[in-house]
């Protein structure tokens, strides 16, 4: 047996298992929560397990527990970095209430029935705990990490939000890009989207952040496809090779290691954020994570010192909540193959271990009304 526990007064309770057998790590994860009761829960899980057999033995194990979540590139366990494991953050319900809805075939999407549906949903949180001040409330978001929908959906999410903010991240497959799910009402389902309103009394803070810097190389998307989100032509040569020769790295392969260590990054509301290149394709174009079109103007970034990076963010997030119970982290997957190819992923690990991290490595962060590549995001919530 491999679990780990964590709990005291109205903390979060989370609970690991590295156990293979559905069944077994089921029983691991129920055993780590130590007979909390629960208004709700997220799980986070390899894709290796069976998800069918997964879903079944949890809502055997944990009937009439709401739980959400999605598969994953990789697990943020108390180890830091993790694989082939199975994660449950659990909301103790002296202190949290959590309610749940899913969005089903993306391609047909309606944001105005979903802008509805989502008021509906916050609305009746509210009057659940009825007039009381101090209330915080924070909207997590799972989607399908291959549904080139993410845009779309974290738009409207926020929108009909209102001040209530977003965070969340797209589900993975430990970048075999062949089905990724959400987790929602007992079964995992994909081409889906999943929003869980959790309210509480205790301080919660959302944030996202990169440590990458534009660099001087700069390039214009001169031909793309923005419903598949791939560019075929960069500075008007073709896409693959432009950017790999901007990169400064003419004789390496175009991979994700590559795309890790060379990110794109666009300016946007004063801000740069990356747009991440998810695939070099045989016809010399690049497949990105995120929404992509002709005129777009990108400059490769530069990695700043993480270690420090995290350091400071975490003070900074710290200073917003006061005493971090737990950081419900967002960690796009190129990050870590980052940490590794520099290899400092055992520094980051430690960190995320004392600054109790958890979560999961996406395909992609959602935060506020925009989607993100190559960021930490996450949800910090205070004691």
């Amino acid at each position: 047996m491999d679990m780990e526990v964590q709990h005291g007064k109205d903390r979060l309770v989370a609970s690991t298992s590295r156990a293979q057998d559905p069944v077994a790590a089921v029983a691991e994860l129920v055993e780590g929560l130590d007979g909390c009761e629960l208004a709700g829960g997220l799980l986070f899980c390899s894709h290796r397990y069976p998800r069918d057999d997964l879903a079944r033995e949890l809502g055997r194990s944990l009937p009439g527990v709401p739980l959400v979540g999605c598969t994953s590139a990789g697990e943020l366990t108390d180890r830091g970095y993790d694989t082939d494991s199975l994660l449950l953050i659990g909301f103790p319900a002296s202190s949290f209430s959590m309610a749940a809805l899913r969005f089903d075939d993306l391609d047909h999407f309606d944001p105005q029935t979903a802008q509805g549906a989502i008021r509906q949903l916050v609305s009746g949180a509210r009057l659940d705990h009825g007039a009381a001040g101090d209330l915080h409330q924070v909207a997590l978001f799972f989607v399908d990490g291959l549904s080139h929908r993410e845009e779309l959906l974290t738009m409207t999410a926020q929108h009909a939000l209102g001040d209530v903010q977003l965070i969340g991240g797209s589900s993975g497959d430990d970048l075999s890009f062949a089905e990724t799910a959400v987790l929602h009402e007992g079964e995992f389902h994909s081409d889906a989207a999943v929003i869980a309103l959790l309210t509480s009394r205790r301080p919660m803070h959302v944030f996202s952040a990169s440590h990458y810097q534009p660099g001087p190389a700069k390039m214009v998307i001169t031909q793309a496809d923005p419903e598949t989100r791939t560019v075929f032509e960069i500075n008007a040569a073709p896409a693959a090779e432009e950017y790999r020769r901007l990169a400064g790295s003419p004789a390496e392969t175009l991979d994700v290691h590559f795309f890790a260590a060379h990110p794109p990054m666009v300016r946007t509301g004063g801000q740069y954020h990356v747009r991440s290149i998810q695939s070099a394709n045989p016809d010399g174009s690049l497949t990105f994570y995120c929404a992509i079109d002709n005129g777009v103007v990108l400059t490769i970034g530069e990695p700043v010192d993480r270690i420090a990076w995290l350091r400071e963010l975490f003070g900074k997030v710290g200073a917003r909540v006061g005493e971090i119970d737990h950081i419900i982290g967002f960690d796009c997957v190129l990050n870590r193959l980052d940490a590794e190819d520099r290899q400092i992923s055992r520094e980051i690990s430690a960190l995320y271990s004392e600054f109790n991290v958890l979560g999961f490595s996406t395909y992609g962060e959602q935060f506020l009304a925009a989607h993100m590549n190559q960021t930490f995001s996450g949800l910090a919530i205070g004691r």
